[in-house]
């Protein structure tokens, strides 16, 4: 692991995101976009009409019947029959599942025209332009199915969680296709909410309990260049947690006793203290990442020490006692969210796509402050395993839970009562260029390896990069420099910690790595012309990862990666039901790419040791342990499981 940054050195150049249109991806991030593109956007769109959302948005339609009723705040309940008492029904949050359909939508436009789609979406914008009040207030639930109650329960019902999707939405489209219909009305949206929200004398001192809207602040800042947007995200990352708490208070200004509070905790929305005293990740794990993701971009457009320093022990929280091997968080349906330390049940695993996705916003924002393979390994984990399992390979079925070992009955759905994970890790496949890369004054760096070309802005240039790579398949990397005029940057190149043999040559000349690496980055500064070449070599070794003693269920287990892959065994490749098959510490694992299996991939094949059950003769148990038999096994990448025949599933093996 690399060092954790140094507090008190001088603040290093802000790095922020490229644009969507900055990169051109290719390779196997490539084919994961054109599954979104080509048949995603489409679905998200559909299925967002199939289950009345339009209905609820359009102002020149009727009013709808409530389609989903109140239920139980328990998120245990989703999925499972309502009633019609609690706060909220999932209904509220409709405008939050358009606003990453839009998103998605934006992006795939931006990778594939498509007329017929594009119009779509530009009926949906009409909508929101039309139901808009006069005062800026944009609020389909609160204008049409609850009208007059907005801003009376941030605590529960998610407006500013909306407001910050839509605002996304918005960047996006605009960035993808030019249009900037929706971004005036959220920004006519957002100026109402600066408006009724602040320190100010006068103004409401809440925000929102779904944690959201304060990183999509900042990327509305970043695209207008309106620093009110930025001074608004920092009041709402500032304000949380706060005395006298504003939830206390709002639950008595509309009758409500705050002792009733379904989950009992404000930990369950990282409102228990304010934001710098922090030092457990707790609660929902959606909302903490989303926060966390909120407080890097704050940290990083201030230089706020303060904020860096909370980060970081929460970043250690979670990487060292919370996260699942396949970057998965939250292990329980209760809370949606975290437990206790070392608490990382397998087969009951909730591990929510959405949270695997927001922790890698949380990850790439922390790059904000500084090339830091701390954070760029756990983004790369994260986006290859725990969130894209979240998708199937064709890119029309989802999966909202994300377990690490299954008996055959958890499969990909088509849509779900609550669908936010299904445009959640649309948007994110569709946006993925803007996770390899980082633009500074007078730097770059390379954060992810795929093929692609990126045009980087470096403030007095621009620079083109051009990888060539078979990555994550293979660990050659070719990095191809374009300049218009020979040009003095820092080139950053990650070097993953997980690698334990790299070489880096610049036009064919060895870098001494050693020398040449902080924090996990190669950094090469030097003036770059036209032509130049980068050749990096990463090892990618076959490994078996071992649990820590206090993860329960993983005791005497083990489990496979390969570079950034973690791997599962599936039934329909082995011979034995998965539990009883043994992997000594002394097997050898061959690695092959099979292009006609799964889309390409390459999958991990050994003998490994298997309890017989020939000779047991109908006895349920006896005095002797089972006999050993040798069986070929056959392991292939997490994220690509239960796209074939329903069957068992397991990422951590009985060791030897």
């Amino acid at each position: 692991m690399s060092a954790m940054p140094s507090i008190g050195e001088a603040p290093r150049a802000r790095f922020r995101p490229p644009a969507v249109p900055q990169v051109e991806v290719r390779g196997f991030w490539g084919a994961r976009v054109d599954a979104v593109a080509d048949k995603t956007a489409d679905i998200l769109y559909q299925r967002c009409v199939e289950a009345g959302m339009l209905d609820q948005i359009d102002p020149d339609r009727p009013v709808p019947a409530l389609r989903i009723p109140f239920m139980s705040m328990s998120p245990a309940a989703v999925g499972k029959p309502t009633t019609t008492t609690g706060t909220v029904t999932m209904q509220m949050f409709w405008d939050s599942d358009l606003g990453k359909t839009i998103e998605t939508a934006a992006y795939s436009l931006y990778r594939k025209p498509n007329p017929e789609l594009e119009a779509k979406i530009d009926a949906v914008i009409d909508m929101y332009g039309k139901l808009q009040q006069e005062d800026g207030y944009l609020s389909s639930w609160y204008q049409r199915m609850e009208p007059g109650k907005r801003w009376t329960n941030l605590r529960d019902c998610h407006e500013l969680y909306c407001a910050g999707h839509l605002i996304e939405g918005a960047v996006a489209y605009y960035q993808a296709t030019g249009k900037r219909k929706l971004l005036d009305i959220l920004c006519r949206y957002v100026d109402h909410i600066d408006s009724v929200f602040g320190p100010e004398p006068g103004k409401k001192k809440g925000y929102c309990g779904h944690e959201e809207i304060e990183l999509a602040l900042v990327k509305l800042a970043r695209v207008t260049g309106n620093q009110r947007y930025m001074k608004l995200a920092k009041y709402f990352i500032d304000q949380r947690g706060q005395q006298p708490h504003y939830y206390d208070e709002e639950a008595v200004a509309r009758g409500s006793d705050p002792a009733s509070y379904h989950f009992g905790t404000y930990e369950y929305n990282q409102s228990h203290k304010p934001v710098r005293d922090q030092d457990k990740v707790v609660g929902h794990a959606v909302r903490a990442m989303y926060l966390y993701a909120g407080m890097a971009d704050v940290a990083t457009e201030y230089h706020d020490n303060t904020l860096r320093v909370a980060l970081d022990r929460l970043w250690d929280d979670l990487n060292s006692k919370n996260l699942y091997v396949t970057g998965g968080l939250g292990p329980s349906d209760k809370n949606e969210g975290f437990t206790a330390d070392y608490d990382l049940p397998n087969e009951t695993a909730y591990a929510e796509t959405c949270a695997s996705v927001a922790l890698a916003f949380w990850a790439n924002r922390m790059l904000g402050m500084g090339p830091n393979t701390r954070y760029a390994d756990t983004m790369e984990l994260a986006l290859y395993n725990g969130s894209i399992s979240g998708l199937s390979l064709d890119g029309s079925l989802f999966f909202y839970e994300n377990p690490l070992e299954s008996r055959g009955g958890h499969n990909r759905w088509k849509w779900h009562r609550c669908p936010c994970c299904p445009p959640n890790i649309g948007r994110m496949v569709a946006s993925i260029g803007t996770y390899m890369y980082g633009q500074a004054e007078g730097e770059v760096a390379v954060h992810l390896y795929c093929d692609s070309t990126a045009t980087l802005d470096i403030g007095s240039a621009e620079v083109k990069l051009t990888q060539d790579t078979r990555y994550p398949w293979d660990g050659a990397v070719g990095i191809a420099v374009d300049v218009a005029k020979p040009t003095r940057f820092a080139l950053n190149l990650r070097i993953p910690s997980w690698c334990r043999k790299a070489t880096l040559q610049v036009n064919g000349s060895p870098v001494d790595l050693k020398a040449a690496t902080a924090d996990g980055y190669a950094r090469i500064e030097r003036e770059w012309k036209a032509g130049d070449v980068v050749r990096l070599d990463l090892d990618l070794a076959v490994e078996q990862l071992y649990a820590h003693p206090e993860v329960r269920q993983d005791v005497g287990r083990v489990t496979l990666k390969r570079g950034p892959l973690v791997y599962c065994l599936e039934g329909i490749d082995n011979p034995v039901s998965l539990n009883r098959i043994r992997v000594p510490a002394a097997s050898s694992f061959t690695a092959n790419f099979e292009p006609g299996l799964l889309e390409g991939v390459v999958t991990l094949a050994a003998e490994a040791a298997v309890d017989a059950t020939g000779d047991w003769n109908g006895d349920l148990y006896r005095t002797a342990p089972p006999q050993t038999e040798t069986a070929p096994i056959k392991a292939v990448p997490y994220y690509a499981w239960d796209n074939r025949e329903p069957g068992e599933m397991l990422v951590w093996l009985r060791g030897g």
